[in-house]
């Protein structure tokens, strides 16, 4: 005879345990109980987002956006958790708000005629105190404030008239509560079809404006406040996060972009082009692409980030997920003219501010004769650098960096991931030492190993579009330490009249041209700029240096601290929400900072950048 089976404990004792574990230990709680009901807690938290009934629609994922939540299926089973809970969090926090967030029967102020242009909805109700009314006072500006592309929000008063619209406070019996139904915009007029975009909107807008309410509770209350209402988000990634960024992060490591499209010949093409009097463009030869990108595509969008619970996160994955996109179809039209519109894509056009100031650097900067002696080769180069690598990793031990002498790339340096590339054919003036390292180390690959401790690889690969911030903060490096040159500053503001040439369909001699009798650089340092440009096919990145190195300026001309640009690799347009993910907690502080910040030099003109300054001020005279 078999054994009999213990009965599961019914879901309030499983929940009661839960909160114990919480309180006592800090353990968050995911308890799922069947039939789609959840209860998920973070950390103790003066509040509950509760959802009843559907699954697939803009209020599930608005409450499951938030670091304390409820969904269950019916009213009832909700009411029985959320009196549990409130009592339990109430005592612990000293007041406790409970969110009932649903959606309207119907989208009552459609029109046929313009269907996206008339108010919508947003119905509130909220119990008798003075902590409540000020929640929804607040909730009531922050939705109203936010536009949901077209369409005006428009807040009245909560009149139940179906059942899917009724009130979980009857069930709460003396709990504080603010209940919010919103007319379901995002979907297509008489279909089951929904506006993505629309979608996503109306999430952002409930979840921003339900931590408001809580901020404005806890005030009401006499409790502290927390510092913004953000920090009231989530603080830990659930597991389908960590897994989708895990999988976006294997397509991103099957390839190293800038290897493949740099040439492995830049010596041998030099002569070539050199031998022929600079008229015939030379052959340029690239590594063999050890993958289909047509597989790694579907690699790539096989990740699902329907389930993620967290939109911010979820379209920072999203906005990874397409740039890589792009990149493997940049490497699959390598060689052939789609390469550099793609490319536009990626790195934007040459913008005419931009290029107006790259040329009056160009005109104002001294053109200094220079000469092919012999600087520091290779070997020299590489033991520095491994010197400075120590220094680092004695701050922090988990800074692995290394570095490789390699013959198949042109003069200079290269990180790809932890990995610092070095020439063989490098031949690097000493003065310039200093600051290339500083570039390279003290930027790319600290940014490198400060994301890699954040719990996420995406801030150590890179946000969308981080390229521009990074190479703006490498050659910021190269100022603070004293080793931007005339000559330097020429070649970065060089590149962009190269870039914009070569986006305008100029030919790789033409661009050579243009670089060398109208603006005097030498034939080499052309040759190496137009390489760079004209690599893979016609790569417009080498713009961003100079507009990144603006931004960054602007930025401290602006009050801005570059401490959250340390934290990993991120983009000026990602700020904002470096700021939110920081406030919630999900981001550790950088491990490390830049070596080149400590010094008093490094700090007297930082501090003259912060009060405002040109990139031609930047030049050592």
């Amino acid at each position: 005879m078999k054994p009999k089976l213990a009965e599961p404990a019914p879901p309030l004792a499983q929940i009661e345990a839960d909160l114990d574990a919480l309180l006592r230990d800090g353990k968050p709680i995911r308890r799922d109980f069947g039939n789609g009901n959840r209860l998920h807690m973070d950390r103790p938290l003066p509040f509950l987002c509760v959802h009843v009934g559907s699954h697939q629609d803009a209020a599930f994922h608005a409450v499951s956006a938030n670091a304390s939540y409820l969904i269950a299926a019916d009213i009832g089973l909700a009411g029985e958790v959320a009196r549990l809970v409130a009592r339990r969090m109430r005592d612990h926090c000293g007041a406790f708000l409970m969110l009932d967030i649903g959606e309207l029967a119907e989208d009552r102020f459609l029109t046929e005629d313009v269907p996206f242009l008339p108010p919508f909805e947003i119905a509130l109700a909220c119990g008798d105190t003075a902590a409540e009314k000020a929640a929804l006072k607040r909730f009531t500006t922050a939705a109203s404030a936010r536009e949901a592309k077209y369409r005006t929000p428009r807040v009245d008063e909560l009149n139940p008239t179906t059942r899917a619209e009724a009130r979980l406070w009857d069930d709460l019996g003396d709990e504080a509560c603010l209940t919010v139904r919103f007319a379901p915009i995002y979907r297509v007029p008489g279909t089951k079809r929904v506006y993505p975009d629309l979608h996503d909107l109306v999430v952002a807008n409930m979840v921003d404006s339900a931590l408001q309410a809580v901020s404005a509770f806890l005030k009401a209350s006499r409790l502290e406040q927390p510092a913004t209402h953000r920090s009231l988000g989530r603080r830990a990634y659930i597991d389908a996060v960590v897994r989708a960024d895990r999988a976006i992060d294997n397509v991103a490591s099957t390839f190293d972009f800038l290897l493949a499209v740099t040439p492995i010949n830049a010596e041998p093409a030099w002569l070539e082009f050199q031998a022929g009097a600079f008229e015939r463009v030379p052959t340029l030869l690239y590594r063999p692409l050890e993958f289909e990108a047509a597989a790694q595509k579907r690699k790539l969008y096989s990740v699902s980030l329907d389930h993620l619970e967290d939109p911010l996160l979820t379209k920072l994955l999203s906005e990874k997920q397409q740039e890589l996109d792009l990149q493997l179809s940049m490497l699959a039209a390598r060689e052939t003219p789609r390469f550099a519109e793609l490319g536009r894509a990626l790195y934007g056009s040459v913008e005419p501010g931009l290029a107006a100031r790259a040329r009056a650097i160009l005109e104002k900067a001294p053109s200094v004769a220079t000469s092919r002696q012999e600087g520091l080769g290779a070997d020299a180069v590489a033991a520095a650098a491994r010197d400075m690598i120590a220094g680092y990793r004695a701050a922090y031990p988990e800074f692995d960096a290394s570095v490789e002498i390699r013959g198949d790339l042109p003069a200079g340096l290269l990180v790809s991931r932890n990995r610092l590339l070095v020439s063989r054919d490098t031949n690097l003036p000493p003065e310039r030492l200093t600051a290339l390292l500083s570039h390279e180390i003290g930027v790319h690959l600290l940014t490198y190993f400060n994301g890699d401790a954040q719990g996420l690889a995406i801030f150590r690969s890179g946000l969308a579009g981080y390229e521009g911030m990074q190479e703006g903060l490498a050659v910021l490096a190269e100022y603070l330490v004293g080793g931007m040159t005339a000559a330097r500053l020429r070649l970065i503001a060089a590149r962009v009249v190269a870039c914009q040439a070569m986006l305008n369909g100029a030919t790789f001699e033409e661009t050579f041209r243009i670089l060398h009798r109208d603006f005097g650089l030498d034939e080499r340092s052309t040759f190496n700029v137009v390489l760079r440009v004209y690599r893979g096919g016609g790569l417009a990145k080498d713009a961003i240096y100079l507009r990144g190195i603006v931004q960054v300026l602007d930025h401290l001309k602006h009050g801005g601290s570059l401490t959250p640009f340390w934290i990993g690799k991120i983009s000026a347009a990602h700020f904002g929400a470096i700021q939110e993910l920081n406030a919630r907690g999900l981001l550790r502080a950088p491990r490390l900072e830049p070596a080149f910040l400590s010094s008093d030099a490094a700090r007297s003109r930082l501090k003259k950048a912060m009060a405002g300054i040109d990139p031609i001020d930047m030049v050592e005279t």
